[in-house]
């Protein structure tokens, strides 16, 4: 009963393509398994979104007054601007730059993310597209919640990206 029980609480997984045998997360993706480029853990995650939240909150205060009806759409479509105007020109919001995260792409082969993880090759540019889907599956949240076995929320899985570390 303790397996049955286990299984439900621990909420739906997504499991690996045919094949697949990592030693650890993102092996598959050619990034590393500690340090720089590696995949983050899910808490610097949502450290970082809610450095974004904060800061949309208070930017949102330039167009609402405090305690308005309006306030909570306010904050959403700051932070969905942001979110996609700073994926798309720098790979990373302003929470994932203070946390030390970045958004990578890990759709073009193991190799040249092995390579941008070294240092050896400039990282992939996650463009407007990709960072609008992500802004996108993140407001309905449930993608958010369901993680493969990487550990990548569903909406970096349909997009082709990964959150990885960047120190």
């Amino acid at each position: 009963m303790g397996r049955t029980t286990g299984s439900w609480l621990s909420g739906p997984q997504i499991g690996p393509a045919a094949g697949v045998d990592n030693e650890y997360r993102g092996q598959d993706l050619g990034l590393p398994e500690t340090g720089p480029g590696s995949l983050a853990s899910g808490w610097p995650r949502v450290a970082a979104l809610l450095v974004d939240w904060l800061l949309a909150g208070g930017i949102s205060l330039l167009f609402v007054r405090f305690g308005s009806p309006n306030m909570g759409t306010a904050i959403l479509g700051v932070w969905f601007v942001i979110g996609v105007l700073a994926v798309t020109l720098f790979g990373f919001t302003p929470g994932q730059f203070a946390i030390g995260l970045r958004v990578a792409r890990v759709d073009h082969g193991p190799e040249r993310a092995s390579a941008e993880a070294a240092g050896e090759a400039q990282p992939a540019a996650v463009g407007i597209i990709r960072a609008v889907a992500r802004q996108l599956l993140i407001v309905f949240l449930v993608p958010a919640l369901i993680n493969d076995y990487n550990g990548r929320a569903l909406h970096d899985r349909a997009t082709g990206t990964a959150m990885v570390r960047t120190r």
